[in-house]
């Protein structure tokens, strides 16, 4: 069991190095948004179109085939079940019907005269529909589904593929501190304001960072209930919950103590104030891959209000 390697959290692949490892993190920050707003009010087959165009981008980037086969495997599972499960829920439209006649019929005076004439009315078929239009698609005891709830699960399914598998994309092909010197550049404007940039920045580094060491310590502490061949069946309920109640403290006491090593670490290399001891990571430079990059953001923006609407 090896947490640091088997859980898709997109964790950073150092080699080998890709086309899209070169791309400036700016830029890819900006295509991981626009993948993210594309999807808004667009129509099902442009939904699909962008899980389509995923697939192939993963492809393009020859990134191994190890890296990616797993975490693309649990996302695509995980879309496709959010799929299901909205396409057999009710899609909450509910249309008021009401009938053109009572129910009972029309009540008269002579009660035996109209009922024997209501009975020998000749019964009148419903007419042809003039499309081939239906708006229930499948209907089977309590399964149905509808033109509505297909398209709430298109939208569910698409969304969520397209939210989980970019990001992790994005923190797969980009280093934490890149990530986060990109974002530093970017919001240098809000410095205007009073706003803690570099502060903000140097927290998001640390929590980067701080990912690995939390799987670490939970693998080991798994590790270690492993090798001791509990027999949980003789614990019952109250001892697995005491034995885990356990397990809890002791992560927590040992993130604790990495966490205070960390700051110790800081405070003896100069990091007192943000402006007293700061280190440029990444000399930005866009070159001609970012530019045509950039170019493709538009490129794509235009087909979405062209093709997606």
């Amino acid at each position: 069991m090896d947490l640091l390697r088997s859980l898709p959290i997109g964790l950073y692949l150092e080699q080998p190095i890709t086309w899209l490892h070169r791309i400036d993190a700016r830029v890819k920050l900006g295509w991981l948004l626009t993948l993210m707003l594309t999807p808004i009010s667009a129509n099902p087959w442009w939904r699909l179109s962008l899980v389509g165009w995923l697939l192939l981008f993963t492809l393009a980037t020859r990134l191994p085939f190890r890296v990616w086969k797993r975490q693309i495997g649990l996302v695509l599972f995980f879309s496709v079940l959010l799929f299901a499960v909205t396409l057999f829920a009710p899609d909450g439209l509910t249309v008021p019907n009401q009938n053109r006649l009572p129910a009972d019929g029309l009540t008269q005076p002579a009660g035996n005269a109209a009922s024997s004439a209501a009975q020998t009315a000749p019964r009148v078929d419903p007419l042809p529909q003039p499309t081939d239009y239906r708006y229930v698609l499948f209907e089977r005891g309590n399964i149905r589904v509808t033109r509505r709830s297909v398209e709430l699960a298109v939208r569910v399914g698409t969304f969520m593929f397209v939210l989980i598998y970019s990001t992790n994309l994005y923190l797969l092909t980009t280093a934490p501190e890149e990530i986060t010197a990109g974002l530093e550049d970017l919001m240098q404007p809000l410095r205007r304001f009073n706003v803690p940039v570099t502060e903000i920045v140097l927290t998001l580094t640390l929590s980067l960072r701080f990912i690995p060491l939390v799987l670490e310590e939970v693998q080991n502490l798994v590790r270690s209930i492993r090798t001791r061949a509990i027999n949980w069946k003789k614990l019952g309920f109250r001892g697995s919950t005491q034995v885990w109640t356990t397990v809890a403290e002791k992560l927590v006491d040992n993130l604790l103590v990495r966490a205070e090593q960390i700051a110790s670490a800081m405070q003896v290399r100069g990091f007192t104030s943000p402006d007293r001891h700061q280190v440029q990571w990444h000399q930005f430079k866009l070159g001609s891959l970012d530019w045509l990059a950039l170019g493709g953001i538009v490129v794509f923006w235009i087909a979405r209000f062209a093709i997606g609407s």
